[in-house]
């Protein structure tokens, strides 16, 4: 072997991370070729990157003690993985949307100051682990679109009728229970219009994970083999939820299990599903509730205005309330919200009012502190907030309530289904199996 070659070869091998750090001098053993895997729609998926991942999720597995499947299970699983992310992020970039250096910038901030580090000590440490920082902040990047994408559309176009919020008070009420359930589950997705046979391979699938399941088998080792759902590799875990905050088809069997029990194979129009209980707890119904009061300075986002001139002014905006400009004036000039005439004032909101953008960042704020720039699906806001309080939960307070509890429940459903819709549009060539 050449010197040239030689030097090829331990580049291909350090990239793909097939060797250890006692194999750095010289590399020993042969290297396979990089290699496409998958096509999708303009955009390529390498060997090499899926290894990568896959290096990643083998990691996050085994430190969760889950009991690994097969090595060609993971691979087609994280390949999935891989194809819906790209189609995500090629769906985005088509449609204009996009996430500038700045804002960035400020999401890794934000990262590096929750693990108590500045930014140079957070790149240090990344590095230190093994993790090139180019890499990590474009990972950061795809989250962010990927985040954005789905509430432009998915969550800014779900609607709740009075009717819905009437029937969930009733209900609540005939129920007369606060417990919560901790819920597993398995997705096998469906194409949008799959034929007879590709349902019944489907089924099949679905019914040899069952057996497994019921057979007592890890579920999170099944659902990390079998799932085509985001948070397979967090073994399916739902959390603890009430009844009323789960999908619709989850709640109806999950009332009917005993802890430890694995629900039948349950069809929806998303595909195919299994369900587990964890376990059940007794809720307690919270009395009162904190409020706050508020007022923002909202720039709106759109064909004349970018993402970047709306945070701009913005930021502009803050350093002159921060010397001392009133906050309530600035609201005035340049707010694009109704609230605008009354200085950005949006007077006492109760969780769930806001976008959750919104409330997570007004709920960071201290009294008449003044937010850094957050973005919502309406635009881009100032937040300040002016008070605090705490009141009883009244049927007002109670219809808000519900309208969160029914919002979060349709939001699986709605995200799940636009899903499966873009992956059955988008031109998707596999070729993991390919020699």
């Amino acid at each position: 072997m050449t010197p040239f070659v030689r030097i090829l070869a331990f580049l291909f091998a350090v990239f793909a991370g097939l060797l250890s750090q006692t194999a750095l001098a010289v590399p020993q053993d042969p290297v396979e070729a990089d290699r496409i895997v998958a096509v999708v729609g303009t955009d390529v998926i390498t060997y090499v990157e899926l290894r990568s991942r896959l290096a990643t999720a083998l990691k996050q597995l085994q430190k969760q003690g889950t009991p690994l499947p097969p090595q060609d299970v993971l691979e087609r699983q994280m390949l999935e993985r891989l194809i819906m992310d790209r189609a995500q992020l090629q769906y985005a970039k088509d449609s204009g949307m996009r996430v500038d250096d700045t804002q960035l910038d400020q999401a890794i901030g934000r990262i590096a100051a929750g693990n108590k580090m500045t930014v140079p000590q957070f790149r240090a440490a990344l590095e230190k682990d093994g993790v090139q920082y180019a890499s990590f902040r474009e990972e950061i990047r795809n989250e962010m679109i990927a985040v954005r994408l789905r509430e432009r559309e998915v969550d800014s176009k779900l609607v709740i009728s009075d009717g819905e919020i009437d029937n969930y008070l009733a209900n609540q009420a005939a129920s007369g229970t606060s417990e919560e359930y901790q819920l597993a589950h398995i997705l096998l997705r469906a194409p949008e219009s799959a034929s007879p046979e590709q349902l019944q391979k489907l089924r099949q699938r679905g019914e040899q994970a069952l057996k497994r399941a019921r057979a007592g088998e890890n579920f999170a080792e099944l659902t990390a083999a079998f799932s085509d759902a985001p948070d397979a590799l967090q073994g399916g875990d739902l959390g603890f939820r009430p009844l009323s905050r789960l999908p619709g088809l989850y709640a109806e069997v999950a009332a009917r299990l005993q802890a430890g029990e694995v629900s039948d194979l349950l069809r929806s129009s998303a595909g195919f599903h299994i369900v587990k209980l964890i376990g059940k707890r007794g809720g307690s119904d919270a009395a009162s509730v904190q409020q706050t009061h508020a007022r923002h300075i909202l720039i709106r986002v759109n064909e004349v205005v970018s993402e970047g001139e709306a945070r701009r002014k913005l930021e502009s905006v803050r350093e002159r309330i921060a010397n001392g400009i009133d906050f309530a004036e600035q609201a005035r000039l340049y707010s694009q919200d109704g609230s605008a005439a009354k200085g950005g004032d949006l007077g006492w909101l109760n969780p769930g009012d806001t976008v959750p953008e919104f409330e997570q960042a007004m709920n960071a704020l201290k009294v008449n502190e003044v937010s850094p720039v957050v973005q919502s699906p309406f635009g881009m806001h100032l937040i300040q907030v002016l008070e605090r309080r705490e009141k009883d939960v009244s049927a007002e307070r109670q219809r808000a309530v519900a309208r969160q509890a029914i919002r979060e429940r349709k939001l699986d459903e709605a995200y799940q289904d636009w899903l499966r819709q873009l992956r059955d549009r988008t031109y998707v060539e596999n070729r993991l199996n390919e020699q």
